[in-house]
């Protein structure tokens, strides 16, 4: 890999906004196709339509993902911790039992910003559950419900998906741009 770089960046426009809509986790073992460091697809392998799940989690305004680059001269190495801080509003049995096998875990996830870009942590590595709380909170106001931290550790940083995700009511929808569409489950 040339360690030279090749492009410059102007002073873009203040139209963006922060936070996250939505995640979508997916199950070990789906086959991640990059072409020209964009992610184009999510498949099992055999390319077959709607073989992978990826599982959609709202989260409208109370989740952030940072991603955190280390490089060292001394060592030679660099690497990028990804970590998603998630808070899922209501407490119910069903989340609970679907929080505790995923501590268990390790999984992709692909992350929907407020702009509508979408990509994907834990690409080669996947990521863990690495803390969490469940909380009932003391006033009227305080969050009841979950909170979690995943984190994943790549030699890159997160890449992006084939498309920036721009029409709701495609089917598959925000994969209707890749070349094998998963199954998306909707939580209730």
């Amino acid at each position: 890999m040339t360690c030279t770089i090749s492009k410059g960046r102007l002073e873009l426009c203040k139209d963006s906004i922060g936070g996250i809509k939505k995640v979508f986790f997916i199950n070990a073992g789906a086959n991640v196709v990059v072409s020209s460091d964009i992610i184009t697809d999510i498949n099992d392998g055999a390319g077959t339509p709607g073989a992978i799940s990826v599982y959609q989690y709202d989260t409208k305004d109370v989740s952030n993902f940072v991603e955190t680059g280390t490089s060292s001269r001394e060592t030679g190495t660099s690497f990028w911790e990804q970590v998603l801080s998630l808070t899922l509003k209501q407490m119910n049995s069903s989340t609970r039992k679907e929080l505790k096998i995923m501590a268990f875990g390790s999984y992709r996830i692909v992350i929907m910003d407020n702009n509508n870009n979408l990509f994907m942590m834990g690409k080669d590595r996947g990521c863990d559950v690495t803390g969490g709380t469940i909380v009932t909170g003391t006033a009227l106001g305080d969050l009841s419900g979950y909170t979690l931290t995943l984190t994943g550790r790549e030699a890159q940083p997160a890449n992006f998906l084939f498309t920036t995700a721009t029409n709701p009511a495609a089917t598959g929808y925000p994969f209707d741009k890749m070349t094998t569409v998963p199954t998306i489950v909707v939580g209730t």
